[in-house]
């Protein structure tokens, strides 16, 4: 895989280089509530824009259905991004239209655009390749050189990560070489005891990454909505919890083969149970009580881990020699329940160990939660692609990297 490094060694003046960030920010209306995934990238424009070259930036944002949505517009992301470089950013207001185009000849050496949302295209997600690639090739009319910077979509078989780089000269961005790196010391070159924190709503969007952890990790630490897919296939009560009865058998399953592979499986002991869940809007005060997490009452749901499993997991956590974790131990939005995820973070902060937090919701929870994002190893920029890494599955925006 060719680096920034090698590209920037032969020459970008002049050239007009597509990076494929990942631009993907969290809105509140235009405002942006996490700025995290645009300062990731900055180290790989701000390098082609000293070298000269003509910087052409495109990302995705949230899910708009193939066409223009006010609502999902890189506007702000794009405002922001200069406000960061500290220079004027150009914008354009379509993908491949008489605005992409326009920008882009407008710029001189040195200079910055971005492209409207990549999924404003229905041609950028289309699962027909012949869709894909007309897509594609007119992106890559925009372009001399392709950079792949934006690790949070390496997992998506889409025009502008997968089929762009085969029509242009390409090398991968300081942000994804660093990413890539991160998952080897989680895959091969692991330093023991490896501890995993898996947390998030839903037990079948890690199923496959705890099959594979079953035989790599020393512990795996159990918490958020999923934990009570767990709870329930132990037997005990959850009341009206996040529960995905479907899965249970598979979770059982799961649970003997740690036992047999001598991976500590560790589940919450205590958790805050109410009977509705909270406002995240107003952050009124919650009513909560802390029960055992075998006495969930029946008219009530766990929302986060108690405090005897804060404990507990920090103290799984201490003796770590690498830790990863992906996912929130809570309804961390809320100041009530913000609790369990705050003291995974800070056990990681504490620890000496090569730390990670797993991108998507465990990363704006570090940043919304106040932490000094330098006291952890690494943060990564994409939840999803991690765990597909993790899982050992090809990406397609690497493979596509490759030469």
């Amino acid at each position: 895989m060719k680096t920034i490094d090698e590209l920037l060694a032969e020459g970008v003046s002049g050239k007009r280089v597509f990076v494929r960030a990942d631009l993907n920010v969290p809105l509140d209306g235009t405002a942006i509530t996490d700025d995290g995934r645009i300062r990731a990238v900055l180290p790989t424009v701000k390098a082609l824009a000293a070298a000269g070259a003509r910087v052409v930036v495109a990302s995705h944002l949230g899910r708009p259905k193939g066409a223009p949505d006010p609502a999902y517009s890189l506007a702000p992301a794009a405002a922001r991004l200069g406000e960061l470089l500290g220079a004027e950013v150009a914008f354009a207001t379509d993908t491949v239209g008489e605005s992409a185009r326009a920008v882009v000849a407008g710029l001189g050496d040195g200079d910055v655009a971005v492209l409207e949302n990549l999924r404003f295209n229905p041609g950028e997600t289309s699962k027909d390749d012949a869709e894909r690639g007309a897509f594609a090739d007119e992106l890559a009319s925009l372009a001399d050189l392709y950079v792949g910077d934006g690790f949070g979509a390496v997992h998506r078989k889409h025009a502008s990560v997968y089929d762009l780089p085969a029509r242009l000269p390409h090398a991968a961005g300081y942000l994804v070489v660093a990413e890539v790196g991160v998952l080897k010391k989680l895959t091969q070159e692991v330093k023991r005891p490896y501890v995993v924190v898996l947390g998030g709503a839903k037990v079948s969007d890690k199923l496959a990454v705890i099959d594979s952890l079953l035989d790599k990790a020393d512990r795996l630490l159990i918490g958020g909505g999923m934990a009570y897919t767990f709870l329930k296939a132990k037997g005990y009560e959850v009341g009206i919890s996040l529960l995905q009865e479907d899965q249970v058998p598979v979770v059982k399953e799961y649970m003997e083969r740690a036992e047999k592979n001598g991976v500590e499986l560790v589940l919450p002991v205590d958790v805050l149970a109410s009977s509705e869940f909270p406002d995240l809007k107003t952050k009124a005060p919650a009513e909560y009580v802390t029960v055992d997490a075998d006495r969930i009452p029946a008219d009530k749901e766990g929302l986060d881990i108690g405090p005897r499993t804060r404990e507990l997991y920090a103290s799984k956590i201490a003796d770590a020699a690498t830790v990863f974790w992906n996912g929130p131990l809570g309804v961390f939005e809320h100041p009530d329940y913000a609790g369990g995820t705050s003291a995974i973070a800070q056990a990681l902060v504490d620890s000496k160990a090569f730390t990670v937090v797993g991108g998507g919701d465990s990363a704006a929870a570090v940043r919304t939660l106040g932490f000094d994002e330098n006291a952890f190893g690494h943060i990564s920029t994409g939840g999803g692609a991690s765990l597909e890494y993790l899982e050992g599955k090809t990406l397609p925006g690497l493979a596509a990297l490759e030469d």
